[in-house]
């Protein structure tokens, strides 16, 4: 296709900063860079018509850890690591808050809520409570952990649950429709459906080449996340997601979010909705992927659990699902850094984009002296 002088003139001329990928990450980047360069021309490229990773497919969970995931870290971490990773992650909820107002992403903090399979693994969690919470105690100013009874009705756990009292949930697409609307209203552009394909740095100026056109910039911004390895070498790999939900359901009781098998399975209410995703830990290998789309494996799983599980007296109906992809690796730090003069990439958020993506975004905006 060939585009016009006015075309190439007013989005690939004169590019002070290209951001690759319009999640969360690369938003809040976009916003941060034009906050210190009010007048830098900052244009983001995405490859999908809607942000194309996970910050729009999640399940929307405004989460820093289940007590069974933050013991399970502390297996491959040390505490300091953990407390970090946690306060990292509350911090970065707070950001999006502040940024964006509560009721504009309809933030709702109505708790977490782990559930446990049998009483072992509930009494070995328990009795790690009192160490996390303690731990944790320099961030919340109070315990995060506590356990309440099985209110909910939920079949084939343990008759009890461990309660994380400050977990909340917020509608992502909402969230991403304020980030877009507030970088476009401070002149940053954004083109959709353009895939970068290689960039190449000479000197002073980055020649990006993607499927669409080739165009130059002084300096490049990666957010890719979990579709980083396609233009960098580093260490992320995907990971897919696979979430279902169910149509409306009258008198619906559940509220909150909900998670199994070390947060393996997660499930949340939302317009009387019951939101239902993961299984990835049925068939790691498989869920390796950049493509989208689900297996029988996962969904047979997701169904079953959905039946005897979370709905066990209830009559319903499944009536949309999706898949996103995370960015993963074997560690849950993220990557935050300066690869050489003019290119940096904020990418690797290990599943939890919507706790630290805003902070990530800053983090890499702020890169740039």
């Amino acid at each position: 296709m060939n585009y016009s002088y006015w075309e190439l003139k007013e989005w690939f001329t004169n590019i002070d900063f290209t951001v690759v990928g319009s999640g969360i990450v690369g938003l809040n980047c976009a916003l941060g860079l034009k906050k210190k360069h009010p007048k830098a021309k900052i244009l983001i490229l995405e490859k999908g018509m809607l942000p194309q990773g996970a910050s729009t497919k999640n399940a929307g969970f405004a989460c820093f850890g289940s007590l069974s995931e933050l013991i399970d870290d502390l297996n491959s971490h040390t505490e300091e690591d953990v407390f970090n990773l946690v306060d990292k992650r509350w911090k970065g909820l707070q950001l999006l808050r502040k940024n964006l107002g509560d009721s504009n992403i309809d933030f709702q903090q109505n708790k977490g809520f782990e559930l446990c399979e049998d009483q072992a693994f509930f009494t070995e969690c328990i009795s790690r409570k009192n160490q996390i919470n303690a731990l944790l105690k320099p961030i919340f100013k109070t315990d995060v952990f506590s356990v309440s009874e099985n209110t909910f009705g939920f079949k084939k756990v343990h008759e009890q649950y461990i309660v994380n009292n400050f977990e909340g949930q917020i509608d992502t697409g909402k969230m991403a429709f304020e980030l877009l609307h507030k970088v476009q209203n401070l002149g940053v552009k954004i083109l959709n459906n353009i895939s970068v394909e290689q960039f190449i740095e000479n000197q002073s100026k980055i020649h990006v080449k993607t499927n669409r056109l080739d165009f130059y910039t002084k300096k490049i911004f990666i957010a890719t996340n979990g579709f980083t390895s396609k233009i960098l070498k580093e260490n992320v790999q995907p990971a897919r997601a696979q979430v279902l939900i169910t149509k409306p359901i009258k008198n619906l009781h559940i509220k909150g979010t909900f998670h199994l098998e070390k947060g393996y399975y997660y499930f949340r209410n939302i317009d009387n909705r019951v939101l239902f995703g993961g299984g990835r830990n049925l068939d790691f290998k498989t869920e390796e992927t950049t493509a989208f789309g689900q297996t029988e494996i996962i969904q047979n799983q997701l169904e079953k659990i959905l039946k005897e599980t979370i709905l066990p007296n209830t009559d319903f109906e499944i009536e949309h699902k999706w898949s996103g992809i995370m960015g993963v690796g074997n560690q849950k730090k993220a990557i935050v850094k300066q690869l050489s003069e003019n290119v940096f990439c904020g990418v690797r958020l290990g599943g939890m984009g919507i706790a630290i993506g805003s902070l990530v975004g800053k983090e890499l905006a702020d890169l740039l002296n």
